[in-house]
């Protein structure tokens, strides 16, 4: 006897979005780029907050798993170590698209950034802008895009034989700007300043150009100050942040793009596709020695 089809649950037309935090410009406009795309197809989105909390994300994951919508794309949250919980949507047969913080120990389909290549651009800019000292505000080391942007800023210097100084590599925990000003004013009371720094994030270099000129330190004449992400306060903050574009709506139009299509086309359904977005250096004030 004939084995009965499957029968196809009906397509609710939403997607479901989990986010660490709405109030990060990085992912505002990641979700502007997903409503976009999904919205000009057909799609409605439910935005879901992890909080930075992997608590939190199980919570939204079990939620999730209902089927009340057709496709879901996340990034996982500062806690997350493991995926096990994102496991059973495979089993659900929901596709499932992970941006920025994507999962390492198990496949997906991932829309990312080459966070060690843009990096190394930003540490070698200020290289040749002059600087032969040059420090960097690193995010948590166990979140993979901050260290791949460490080790990326490290590659830089070690091909130009600049000297490594751990004493100038200051880690954070959430790259927050309290947490800028704090790093600022450690490198102030060593005996020496860096000539250069890469920052992690624009939040905490712009708390490093307002703590340095407020102690008559010239950017970028005595320290050039680059940035990650060019967020909007890049262009308001005195002078202007040099800073890389991680092309944060583009990645959000990428990932709708991408769960989309395997929702609609299930027969051609690839669950380890990965997509990398280019990013730009945009070369501003805070790093021009002219």
């Amino acid at each position: 006897m004939p084995s009965l089809p499957v029968l196809e649950l009906k397509r609710t037309k939403s997607l479901g979005i989990i986010v660490p935090r709405i109030d990060i410009h990085f992912h505002s406009l990641v979700i502007s780029g997903i409503e976009d795309f999904a919205y000009k197809n057909g799609y409605n989105v439910t935005i879901f907050q992890s909080k930075d909390s992997l608590k939190r994300e199980k919570e939204i994951v079990k939620i999730l798993q209902n089927r009340m919508v057709d496709g879901i794309i996340a990034c996982l949250s500062i806690e997350t170590k493991k995926c096990d919980h994102f496991k059973k949507f495979e089993k659900l047969g929901v596709p499932l698209v992970f941006y920025d913080r994507v999962p390492t120990d198990f496949d997906a389909n991932k829309i990312i950034i080459n966070d060690f290549e843009s990096a190394f651009t930003a540490t070698e800019h200020l290289i040749a802008s002059g600087c032969k000292k040059i420090g960097h505000v690193a995010g948590s080391q166990e979140t993979n895009i901050f260290k791949l942007r460490l080790e990326g800023f490290k590659a830089a210097l070690v091909k130009h034989d600049l000297p490594i100084q751990e004493d100038f590599i200051l880690h954070t925990k959430n790259l927050g700007y309290d947490e800028g000003v704090n790093c600022a004013n450690r490198f102030l009371e060593l005996p020496e300043l860096p000539d250069g720094v890469f920052c992690a994030n624009d939040y905490t270099a712009v708390s490093l150009i307002q703590v340095f000129r407020k102690a008559d330190i010239k950017i970028p004449q005595q320290v050039a100050i680059a940035g990650f992400s060019n967020y909007p306060i890049s262009k308001i903050i005195e002078p202007h942040l040099t800073t890389i574009n991680d092309c944060a709506f583009q990645m959000g139009e990428s990932s709708a793009k991408l769960l989309i299509r395997q929702i609609e086309d299930k027969d051609d359904f690839v669950n380890s596709e990965t997509i990398t977005i280019r990013t730009e250096l945009i070369v501003r004030e805070s790093t021009r020695r002219d």
